[in-house]
């Protein structure tokens, strides 16, 4: 499932006529860059939609990727997968947001490798800060030597994951974050984590654009 249904407030002018994930950077769409992630793993792929819903809806026609539109709200990450249960299938699922940019490994096939879904229920990508493009926090999960994680200043959280997305089902509130899905992990040791070896940039605002274009013309990596 890849999100698209936030605002894009902090892009200003360039998301008054068109959503966040139709955002160029280095000539193609932002969601383009994301859905480029996901071809090589055969994934049925999903996207929600809520801002300007139609402007995406006729980007991915013809192509055989699922759209759900979120209404009258807007249902964040945790209500907007638990939205989308019927369209993902049976099994785990990958989510990943539209407005990150990745130099390095493929995200998806480096989670699918670390999958252990006897020992894990989400499995989190994560980014040390020197490789975290953008991101002006100190992180927000420490990683044990057995891959398991607890809150606190250490790694980024990506936006891609592997989760068991009926875990959504546990929470009441139909608008809701998936913190709320990994707080319940958290207590039963369940959720876990793998450092991503590449580079990663958040693009929710025009410096981003810049800043994840200078990262993907980068050739020292």
């Amino acid at each position: 499932m890849i999100f698209a249904a936030g605002f894009g407030t902090r892009m200003g002018a360039l998301t008054a006529h068109q959503p966040k994930p139709m955002v160029k950077v280095a000539g193609r769409p932002l969601i383009d860059h994301t859905l480029t992630l996901a071809a090589p793993l055969g994934l049925n792929t999903v996207v929600n939609l809520h801002y300007l819903p139609h402007v995406l809806e006729a980007h991915l026609a013809g192509s055989p990727v699922k759209t759900i539109t979120e209404s009258p709200d807007i249902l964040e990450t945790g209500g907007g997968l638990k939205n989308a249960l019927p369209l993902l299938g049976n099994g785990p699922a990958f989510t990943l947001n539209s407005d990150a940019l990745w130099r390095g490994p493929n995200p998806l096939e480096a989670l699918q490798a670390a999958w252990n879904p006897e020992e894990m229920d989400a499995l989190l990508l994560l980014i040390p800060l020197q490789n975290a493009l953008g991101h002006k926090g100190t992180g927000d999960f420490v990683l044990s030597d057995k891959g398991q994680l607890t809150r606190g200043a250490g790694l980024v959280y990506s936006g891609a994951q592997i989760i068991k997305p009926e875990l959504t089902k546990a929470i009441p509130e139909r608008s809701f974050s998936l913190n709320l899905v990994w707080d319940n992990l958290l207590q039963d040791g369940r959720l876990f984590g793998l450092s991503y070896t590449g580079q990663w940039c958040d693009v929710g605002s025009p410096e981003g654009i810049t800043r994840a274009e200078r990262m993907l013309d980068d050739t020292s990596l």
